[in-house]
């Protein structure tokens, strides 16, 4: 397989909550009295809730890119039940758990946090961690074989995505858009834009008429990178890994990396593999069972991102999971 050959060693980072466990329960209640009692978007229960993602997500990361160095899974005082199964495997050195107080240190005052752009904002700070390394939400899985070349090329990160047009270069779109602030401000539950908070990303940096729109999939980093832009930026950081919960004014990692390895010239632009995306919530039956179908014809598509399956009807749970079960299986079945 292309990209075998690579010397650079790669490893993984998943970030992983199981909101349902009593004591982080207790812990973001706590956060939530402290101001006010009342329960934003940005705290809604599907956020951190585990239907038991993570096992496919790290299955599918050991059978689909075995060259990976290590797995790490970033969480707060917890263990995934999968560790339990990996114990005493061929994998028991191959994935480990990292507490957030490991990557929070120095910045204990930031902690409990329960806001995944300010925890991602800091794991290239984990112990250990390889210069070359992939981010991915627990909700993540690949279904094809991949290669390192698939992410890193000559030292260089593989962006996936495309240029758009920011909407501050819009004419007459700020006026729309402070608008729009002014409305959301009144509502109680408004929810943080990911495009929006891309643009953000893309002003930070000096862009002032494009940005670069990135979907969901895994995202390839440069420790070293990370390192720089905490220098580089240190207010903006700080201001992202201070906020306990998601906001508006924040910068989303994934936007920030990819557009300053742009400018620095550490970038190149892949689009030969896509994704699928699954909104289960919101998407009938009949349109997850065509996505699905696509997919098997299509392969192009070797990443997979299953939003809020939780919410999801029985039907369509069943349906999701049966398709995972066959095309990534189970981990049981890999550690056989």
């Amino acid at each position: 397989m292309a990209g075998l050959m690579d010397c650079e060693p790669i490893d993984a980072v998943i970030l992983w909550v199981d909101g349902a466990d009593p004591e982080h329960a207790a812990k973001l209640n706590r956060y939530l009295q402290s101001i006010g009692g009342v329960r934003p978007a940005a705290a809604d229960k599907t956020r951190f809730h585990n239907a038991g993602e993570i096992d496919y997500c790290v299955t599918s990361l050991l059978k689909f890119a075995p060259w990976l160095r290590t797995i790490y899974i970033v969480t707060d005082n917890q263990r995934p039940l999968l560790m339990d199964k990996i114990e005493g495997s061929v994998f028991a050195q191959q994935v480990q758990v990292v507490d957030h107080s490991v990557i929070f240190s120095g910045y204990e005052d930031c902690l409990p946090s329960f806001n995944s752009m300010a925890i991602s904002s800091l794991l290239w700070r984990i112990p250990g961690l390889a210069e070359q390394f992939l981010y991915l939400n627990d909700d993540f899985v690949l279904i094809r074989p991949v290669a390192p070349d698939d992410f890193f090329s000559e030292g260089k990160v593989v962006l996936r995505g495309r240029w758009k047009l920011l909407g501050s270069a819009i004419p007459g779109n700020r006026l729309v858009k402070t608008i729009r602030k002014l409305f959301s401000a009144r509502q109680k539950k408004s929810r943080v834009s990911f495009w929006g908070l891309q643009q953000q990303c893309a002003e930070l940096l000096g862009y002032r008429w494009c940005y670069f729109r990135l979907p969901h999939v895994p995202h390839a980093w440069r420790r070293s990178s990370w390192e720089q832009i905490f220098a580089q930026f240190p207010e903006a950081m700080l201001k992202n890994i201070n906020s306990r919960l998601r906001s508006g004014d924040q910068y989303v990692p994934e936007g920030v990396s990819a557009h300053y390895h742009v400018i620095h010239e550490l970038a190149v632009t892949q689009s030969v593999c896509t994704n699928l995306q699954l909104k289960p919530s919101i998407q009938s039956l009949w349109r997850i069972k065509t996505k699905l179908h696509s997919t098997e014809c299509n392969e192009r598509v070797v990443f997979a991102c299953v939003q809020s399956i939780e919410t999801a009807s029985l039907k369509k749970q069943q349906l999701i999971f049966a398709w995972l079960d066959q095309r990534v299986g189970r981990l049981e079945d890999l550690l056989t």
